[in-house]
């Protein structure tokens, strides 16, 4: 990427190279594409002003990044079941249970825990930590949680900048490698006290960042895809700031404004996500020059809190750039001197005018047994129609609503050398548009035994989810665009039968490759279950029920929520990622 080259955050977090293709997972976890060969993750990116051609290029982009969080991703890829290149389906009935605990395993959350959100989307957030009681503050970007007070033990979670979660005692539960002492959290795991975690909730981190993700939206934060490149700041621009760095900004403005795809008409719903009160329309805001709602820690022409490490120096004011190539998470949206900035979840301030606001996808599956029963088909392409039969021949009964769950009466029949699946109100929809779901035909081992498992078949664009031998939800998928190929060498997602072994609530995905840079910050809902291969939320494209990826299961926003927070192992309240090797929940991947 020209300079000045953004995602100088690389040299921040651990971050391994992988020959020429990368994938940086910013939570300070080390990151490789497919297990550390070269895979052609990245096509070449050629990033046009126009959201609609940004979002077909960033689809192309969301591929597998890798989380390791040290190496608690070898540890659980090579605990978890998985299958060989030569046995990937025929596997498929064989037990994919859990080979028993090990000792750092992290215990199975307490029955009856109701789920943070379920299949329906309905949320229950956990309570805060209770006021009084022993508590442990976060204050770096990502902190892992051990499962004994040791770093040599495994990593069993993260948790993010901002956090305060439960402690069993404030008593130091040893000093091994940690001399401020390690804390016992609940449920379970140990962080060390010192840079990274503070007793103090005073801290100015720990209270600058302390928004947490929202599991009541579809997506955790409010996201922009960057369309005019420009400065993030450590603290609020003064007018002969703005004119050293941002030397353009009148042109800028003037391009904005007019902008009706991107511009200062589009998407202030966005950035008003969580204000008290609605804001005026952009340009009436700039032409009265308003302030509101700056945060306490920009007020007096203070820095924000370092949690970017970016920050340098006490005159510091430009510490990053943005690119055309960057998505971005925020977390506060705020009007100075009429000009509206966003910041961070790692607290850097870049003005929201560089950026288009992102809605995501509405699109999301289905309960089975509540919204829809067996035998239904998805309708994976638009454009289809609906046919009756006059004689022996079909002719056109209507449009076929694209995603739509139509119910089947389980008769199917050739018309002119095609597949069609006849609906319960008599017509025909053929199998060019539509995939027709069915409940497993051979129940295999880990169903039989109650677990919980996703089916996922390549060929329909289908995720199925089950409790044990019974189907509870159903959506569309992207999965990867070299479709049924080989995963080796393609963009193809890999086959096989796994196990989910690390959960993120968001995770960074991003390139250096020359001609292909890419950032994308805070994928959501980022469940790990072979090397690089991951389900996740993709904020970025609306082509669900089409291979889109490369080689990662992209899910809607909304579905990607509701399946993380169903999927084992569970997140534990107030943490922002999970991790375990043997007990997770099943992934079988077949064409």
């Amino acid at each position: 990427m020209g300079a000045p080259k953004t995602g100088r955050l690389a040299r921040v977090v651990e971050t391994r190279v992988t020959d020429m293709h990368r994938t940086r997972a910013t939570e300070q976890t080390q990151a490789r594409g497919r297990g550390g060969r070269v895979a052609p993750l990245l096509r070449s990116l050629t990033f046009t002003a126009t959201f609609s051609a940004a979002c077909t290029l960033l689809a192309g982009v969301g591929g597998c990044g890798r989380s390791d969080a040290g190496q608690v991703a070898e540890e659980a890829a090579s605990a978890a079941p998985s299958s060989g290149a030569t046995t990937e389906v025929a596997a498929a009935v064989a037990s994919a249970a859990p080979s028993g605990a090990a000792e750092d395993e992290p215990p199975p959350q307490a029955a009856g825990t109701p789920a943070v959100v379920d299949l329906s989307g309905v949320a229950t957030p956990p309570p805060p930590a209770p006021e009084g009681s022993a508590r442990l503050g976060i204050k770096a970007l990502s902190v892992r949680a051990y499962a004994r007070p040791t770093a040599s033990s495994k990593v069993v979670g993260y948790l993010r900048a901002g956090a305060v979660v439960a402690l069993e005692s404030a008593e130091s539960a040893g000093t091994e490698g940690c001399s401020g002492g390690w804390r016992k959290l609940k449920p379970h795991g140990y962080v060390c006290v010192g840079k990274e975690a503070t007793l103090s909730l005073d801290d100015e981190i720990v209270r600058a960042a302390s928004r947490r993700p929202d599991v009541t939206q579809k997506l955790p934060y409010m996201y922009g895809v960057v369309t005019r490149g420009g400065p993030a700041y450590a603290r609020l621009p003064g007018e002969a700031d703005l004119k050293r760095f941002e030397p353009g900004l009148k042109k800028h403005l003037a391009k904005w404004e007019k902008d009706k795809v991107s511009g200062a008409g589009y998407g202030l719903d966005v950035w008003q996500r969580w204000a008290d009160k609605p804001a005026p329309p952009a340009l009436e805001a700039l032409e009265q020059k308003l302030t509101e709602g700056v945060p306490w820690y920009l007020q007096g022409g203070r820095q924000v809190p370092n949690l970017s490490g970016l920050v340098k120096s006490a005159e510091d004011v430009r510490i990053d750039e943005v690119s055309r190539r960057n998505g971005v998470a925020f977390v506060d949206s705020f009007l100075h001197e009429g000009r509206r900035y966003n910041v961070s979840t790692d607290l850097r301030v870049a003005p929201a005018d560089r950026f288009r606001p992102i809605r995501g996808s509405d699109f999301h599956g289905w309960e089975i047994g509540k919204e829809i029963d067996f035998p239904f088909a998805l309708i994976r392409r638009p454009g289809g129609k609906t046919w009756r039969l006059d004689g022996k021949k079909l002719v056109e009964a209507g449009d076929l609503a694209w995603r739509s769950a139509v119910p089947l009466t389980g008769k199917q029949q050739f018309f002119g050398g095609k597949l069609h699946y006849e609906t319960k109100d008599g017509a025909w929809v053929d199998d060019r548009h539509a995939g027709r779901i069915d409940a497993a035909k051979k129940m295999p081992a880990w169903g039989k035994n109650g677990e919980k498992w996703l089916d996922i078949n390549l060929t329909k664009q289908v995720l199925v989810a089950y409790e044990g031998t019974k189907a509870v939800y159903a959506t569309l998928i992207s999965s990867g665009e070299a479709g049924l190929a080989d995963h080796e060498g393609t963009t193809a997602t890999r086959k096989g039968i796994f196990r989910i072994h690390t959960k993120h609530v968001s995770i960074t995905m991003d390139s250096d490759t020359v001609g292909e840079e890419f950032e994308l910050r805070d994928v959501p809902y980022v469940q790990y279950f072979q090397d690089g291969y991951a389900l996740h939320g993709a904020y970025w494209h609306d082509s669900f029920g089409r291979p889109k990826s490369h080689g990662c299961i992209n899910l809607a926003p909304e579905d990607a929520r509701r399946i993380f927070w169903w999927t084992e192992p569970q997140v534990p309240p107030g943490w922002h990622g999970a991790a375990r090797s043997l007990t997770g929940t099943v992934v079988f991947v077949h064409p």
